[in-house]
């Protein structure tokens, strides 16, 4: 619900100011007309536009957005009309942009509005793939089917990218654990060990050199560090604006080692996946593509599909130009080329899904027992070797006493 300020005149022609609770403009019209007033101006509360306008990510979490699209599914099923469903689940979602979004939706598909239009005004929360699935489902009749194939697609699409965020989070939170053991151990122990090894007139081991000279970087010029770290992010981000910039950044996460394969399968996952979905619901194929283009989420496979695209409308095959494409292995444009000889081009598309969807998770698994024992040896070093630094001069000179 939002707020709206208005100003109306009463019976008595008397001018009043006030607030009310409405879905929509429209709404709070209609409301205070049915009250007896004359509308004479009602407009947003600007701060409460404001703050529900603004999102920091995804207005949405996927969570609640599957248990939107499975409950609407269910509900259309059991002969529910779009407009009680739709004000069915924005009472009961937790998601306050969904459910401030859906009331929007119920109000204007009661005033003859069709679903897919009125989801389309909100594109922060409903994706391009969903409305234009919608949008085939109502025109061929089978909204029922599209809404079960949608709930069906966000489910296997989290559970692929939260596969992929768990294989990758695990070895970045043991490596920020070991960068900050190893600057707590050269800003706090490292330094009371200086005066010592001055007073020790001895030629220090190379690596112990070395670790006085980052102790003493770190704890005198800490701010040259932190500002280097906030540079190369800034300079990231500033990279990532540009879209050759976004292209090459894009094409070493492919590259890099291990990580860039999963990242891979991942895609070429979500990529057979979204294509299968929209192209089973009758979203023209050249339609399908340009969606599949949007959200895949990386500029290089984007590029592969655009050169696709393009050749698809000069009459050529599909898998044709997927086959010069380095990110698509054989056998995707193998089993891509039977689905458009067949004419079961939606199957064969959902079956390489499913099979790279398993090697994701199974990959998963195995780089979890892998890289366990090696990020543990990994900390282990870091550490073992700054107090060595230390030990090892402190050894030498209580065997020279001794």
């Amino acid at each position: 619900m939002s707020e709206f300020l208005y100003e109306v005149r009463g019976s008595s022609g008397k001018q009043v100011k006030g607030k009310i609770s409405a879905s929509d403009k429209s709404t709070a019209v209609e409301e205070l007309r049915k009250k007896g007033y004359i509308v004479l101006s009602v407009k947003e509360e600007q701060f409460k536009a404001l703050k529900t306008e603004i999102y920091i990510g995804n207005p949405v979490k996927t969570i609640h957005f599957i248990v939107y699209c499975r409950q609407f599914a269910t509900l259309i099923r059991a002969g529910v009309n779009i407009v009680e469903a739709t004000s069915i689940l924005a009472s009961q979602t937790e998601s306050k942009p969904l459910r401030k979004a859906l009331l929007q939706v119920a109000s204007n598909i009661s005033k003859g509005v069709s679903f897919s239009s009125s989801i389309s005004e909100h594109k922060k929360i409903f994706p391009p793939m969903f409305v234009n699935m919608v949008r085939a489902g109502e025109e061929t009749g089978d909204l029922e089917g599209t809404l079960e194939r949608l709930a069906k697609f966000f489910e296997k699409e989290h559970v692929t990218r939260e596969k992929i965020k768990s294989a990758m989070t695990y070895p970045l939170v043991v490596g920020l654990l070991a960068v900050a053991a190893c600057v707590y151990l050269l800003k706090t122990v490292v330094p009371q060990f200086v005066k010592i090894f001055e007073s020790m007139n001895a030629e220090l081991p190379l690596v112990t050199r070395v670790v006085l000279s980052l102790s003493n970087s770190i704890e005198k010029q800490w701010y040259i560090w932190i500002c280097g770290l906030l540079t190369l992010l800034v300079l990231y981000q500033i990279i990532k604006r540009f879209e050759t910039g976004a292209y090459y950044i894009d094409y070493l996460k492919l590259k890099v080692p291990i990580f860039g394969k999963l990242k891979q399968k991942g895609s070429v996952a979500q990529m057979t996946r979204t294509l299968s979905s929209l192209y089973s619901s009758s979203v023209p194929i050249l339609q399908s593509l340009a969606i599949v283009e949007e959200i895949v989420g990386n500029k290089v496979i984007g590029r592969f599909i655009r050169n696709s695209s393009d050749s698809l409308r000069q009459g050529n095959p599909l898998s044709e130009p997927l086959k010069q494409a380095w990110v698509f292995p054989p056998l995707v444009t193998q089993m891509i080329a039977i689905g458009e000889e067949t004419g079961a081009l939606d199957q064969m598309l959902e079956k390489i899904a499913d099979f790279y969807e398993m090697d994701v998770e199974n990959t998963v698994d195995r780089l979890k027992s892998l890289l366990e024992p090696l990020l543990l040896v990994f900390l282990a070093g870091m550490v073992g070797t700054i107090v060595s630094a230390i030990m090892i001069p402190m050894f030498t000179m209580y065997s020279n006493f001794g």
